[in-house]
Parts: C-alpha cells; sequence; structure tokens
C-alpha cells in the first residue's frame, strides 16, 4: 500500500538530484554585475512606464470637480463663473467637446493666488506661512527599513505642493528612491548633497590653517575636492521636478562615499562641526528664504548624513509599523539617537566650559512618531498600547494601508500622481483620505512651530 503524502508539509521528501538540477553554477563576484544590470535594465523599463517620450516625468492634469473639491475651496459654479468672468486666466482644456476642463497644476497655481487676492478672506486660498520665518526642514527617519520612510516623505512633499507650498526636497539616501520618484537625474556625487558637505569642512579648513600659519605650524594640505566643492553653492544642485513647486536635491550610490569621507575630514580637524554642515549650508545660500519646507529623506542608518539630516531638522518625523518589532526596534532607534547627540553636547560642551563659552544643546521644534500601512481589523490593539506608551510623541493619527497604494506604485506614481479616472471617483476619493488625513495632521505640527516662532518674533 503506497502511503499518501499530499497531506505533509512541503518540506519533506525533497529529492536531493532534484533539488541539485534547479540549483544553477556557483555564483561569483562578477555575476553581481550582471544582476545589478538586470536590475538597471528592469527599472529603467519600470520608470518609463511613468514617464513622456522624451524621457521626462510629467504631472497630470487637474479637473475642476477635483479642483474644487481639494484644491481650492470654492464652489464649482463660482470656480466656472470667475474664470469666464476673468478670460485672461487659464481657462484649461477638455479632452472632448463640451467635456470636464483639466488644467496643468501651474495654471491651479495661478488661479489659487487670483482667489487668494479677490476672494472672501475668511477662506483659506494659500496656506500659512508667518512673514519674516524662514523655511522649516523635516526630517523622515527610521533605521528600520520597511516602514514607509520615503513613501510617506514623498506624499508629504506633494500634500505640501497642492496646499500651495514651495518644497525642496533632500534626498540624502544613496539608494536614490526618492530621486526615482520625482524623475531626478544625478551622474555622481558632486550633483548631491557631497560638495556642500565638501565646502562646509573647507571653509573650516582654511580658519584652521590661518590659525596654524599665525602660529607658525605647517597648514593642513588643500586637495582638489575641496577647492573644487568652493565652486559649488546649493542652487547649483538643486533641479527642478515635473512638480512646478517641488524641487529635488538628489542622491545616488556614489553619495555613499560621504560615510567615509567626512570621518577623515573630521580627523584632520577636530573642531570641525559636522553636525552643522547641512544646516549652515542652506542658510549661507539663502535656501531657506526660497522654500516653504525642506522635506529630508534620510537613510535607514545613523550614519554622518543621518547625523546631519537630523541636526538640520525642526521637525521630526518618524514612521513605524503597528508590530512588535518596529516598535521595539523604534525605541532603540530613539536610544541610539540619545547617545549620539548628548555624546555630541558632552564633547562640545567639555571644551565650552573651559573656553568660558555658553553650553550647546540640540532641539527640534516637534518629534513624532508616525504609524503607517495601518491595518485597524489587525493591528488595532498594538496601536492602542503603542499609544499608551509614546503618548503625545505617537501621532494619534494611523495611515492606513489601502489598495490604491499599491495601483498607484505600480504606474510608478505617487497616490497623487495617479488620475482619479483610472479607478472612479468615489474610489479615489476613498483611498487618497488617509494621505489627506496624514498630511493634516503633520500640516498641524507645521503650523503649531511656525505660530509659535511667530509668537516669540513678537516678544509675546
Amino acid at each position: 500500500m503506497v502511503k499518501d503524502t499530499s497531506s505533509l508539509p512541503p518540506y519533506f521528501n525533497i529529492d536531493p538530484d532534484q533539488a541539485l538540477a534547479e540549483l544553477g553554477d556557483p555564483i561569483l563576484s562578477t555575476d553581481f554585475a550582471e544582476i545589478a544590470a538586470a536590475c538597471t535594465r528592469g527599472r529603467d523599463d519600470l520608470s518609463s512606464r511613468g514617464m513622456q517620450e522624451d524621457g521626462q516625468k510629467k504631472l497630470r492634469l487637474f479637473s475642476t470637480w477635483e479642483i474644487t473639491k481639494y484644491l481650492i475651496p470654492v464652489a464649482t459654479p463660482h470656480f466656472r463663473r470667475v474664470l469666464k468672468q476673468n478670460p485672461e486666466l487659464p481657462q484649461g482644456k477638455s479632452e472632448t467637446e463640451g467635456g470636464a476642463k483639466w488644467f496643468t497644476l501651474d495654471e491651479v497655481l495661478r488661479l489659487r493666488a487670483h482667489f487668494a487676492e479677490g476672494g472672501s478672506k475668511a477662506k483659506e486660498y494659500k496656506p500659512y506661512r508667518p512673514k519674516g520665518q524662514p523655511a522649516k526642514l523635516v526630517s523622515v527617519a527610521n533605521f528600520k527599513g520597511g516602514v514607509g520612510k520615503t513613501s510617506t516623505t514623498a506624499h508629504l512633499a506633494m500634500s505640501a505642493a497642492l496646499d500651495g507650498y514651495k518644497v525642496l526636497i533632500l534626498d540624502l539616501d544613496s539608494q536614490g528612491s526618492m530621486t526615482s520618484i520625482f524623475g531626478g537625474k544625478v551622474a555622481d556625487e558632486w550633483q548631491t548633497v557631497f560638495p556642500l558637505l565638501a565646502r562646509h569642512y573647507g571653509t573650516h579648513l582654511r580658519r584652521e590653517n590661518q590659525g596654524r600659519l599665525d602660529r607658525g605650524e605647517a597648514p593642513i594640505p588643500m586637495d582638489d575636492t575641496l577647492s573644487d566643492a568652493f565652486k559649488i553653492k546649493t542652487q547649483d544642485v538643486i533641479q527642478s521636478t515635473h512638480w512646478p513647486n517641488i524641487d529635488l536635491i538628489g542622491a545616488q550610490l556614489n553619495l555613499y562615499w560621504s560615510e567615509f569621507q567626512i570621518p577623515v575630514w573630521r580627523m584632520q580637524a577636530r573642531g570641525w562641526k559636522l553636525w552643522d554642515a547641512l544646516t549652515d549650508t542652506l542658510e549661507e545660500d539663502g535656501v531657506l528664504d526660497d522654500y516653504d519646507i525642506v522635506f529630508i529623506d534620510t537613510p535607514p542608518a545613523l550614519g554622518y548624513l543621518t547625523i546631519n539630516g537630523l541636526a538640520a531638522a525642526d521637525i521630526l518625523l518618524v514612521p513605524l509599523g503597528a508590530s512588535f518589532l518596529e516598535f521595539d526596534s523604534t525605541g532603540r532607534f530613539f536610544d541610539m539617537l540619545h547617545s549620539t547627540f548628548a555624546s555630541i553636547e558632552d564633547g562640545e560642551n567639555m571644551a565650552a566650559r573651559a573656553l568660558g563659552r555658553d553650553e550647546m544643546a540640540f532641539q527640534w521644534d516637534a518629534v513624532r512618531a508616525v504609524v503607517t500601512r495601518y491595518d485597524g481589523a489587525q493591528q488595532g490593539e498594538l496601536a492602542a498600547l503603542m499609544q499608551a506608551y509614546l503618548g503625545r510623541t505617537l501621532s494619534p493619527h494611523r495611515q492606513d494601508f489601502t489598495a490604491l497604494i499599491g495601483q498607484a506604485g505600480e504606474s510608478v506614481n505617487g497616490i497623487y500622481e495617479a488620475d482619479y479616472r483610472d479607478f472612479n471617483r468615489e474610489t479615489y476619493a476613498r483611498g487618497r483620505e488617509t494621505f489627506d488625513a496624514t498630511y493634516a495632521a503633520f500640516k498641524r505640527l507645521l503650523l503649531g512651530v511656525w505660530r509659535r516662532d511667530e509668537l516669540e518674533a513678537q516678544g509675546e
């Protein structure tokens, strides 16, 4: 009698000879290049599906329904009436005779400005930003991969742009995922933040070398990398994107070289405040006056680039899933943040006390952990427990996972880049609700911080 093995687990009765036949040849280091090339071809193929014939990404159009529902707070009949009364305003284009009018985001921004100038003062046609206040820098960080860090950053940037803010994105992750989302082209590390960090170090080295010369000591040589970096300003590495009010400083694999170069510079000049490199350079080049919000996408590791991104931040967002492992990992991330920045403060303040100078302390306007990819049916209890332990640090808003996320990702688009006609109005409206709510929670944080700064500037 033959025993029925169909009910056995799949790891029983595996034939070694058959397994050998499926195995293939051993892998050499040269094979990695072939695998990488295959991934590059596949990535380019997928990316091209979100691009135009000229190889550039192009933002979709926005319908009258979408504009009046999500972007400009006016009734649709009034919107149409204003356009008719003002023929110099963008009138949109119809894809069919007598069909709905569609507008570019540039045109939407022009229309928003028109309504803000002549419309009701009780309505928010333009988002709040107090006069005289610089841009806010927002870092999104966690050293646990797969928590939705880049996706969260990208969608917050898109939300802010649709809201009317002018946005700059800094991609500090050498994987360059954020750069790919916005269609960035980065040839080498000289089109990333690397020359900005090098320039900051070079400026410090010049001052230190002058002190050495004054003391009769030999200066530290200034190599070609530093000399070239002096020629580069932040504006030189900023590139426009297919979003009219989102610009990008991109990243690519060579940016990772910074993690090896920065400690070398630090060893040469112990007095160099490497954690201030990004902040000082952006301020010196006037970038914080040119934009409303600067989003910083950090690598999933606490290296020198991440330290720069975290130290520069006014607002720190930490995405995590509602799972034990992600909760545990995030706790360790905060522990590492404490030890890293406390160590920097201790080292700096020891010298400051010896020289009779003011001590330094890092400060963030707000820090929030944000639950992403949330499934209320499965994760409600754990999310509530996390909220109980983290209190205000954990945002009460939880970003749901929806089918729209997967469908938009397959077409190499963000949620706000997806055309609702690929779904239907109701599905689209439900799908974007969680991202609108995520942005609303962030915007409350942003406006509260700006308002506090505004009142402090007024002496209240």
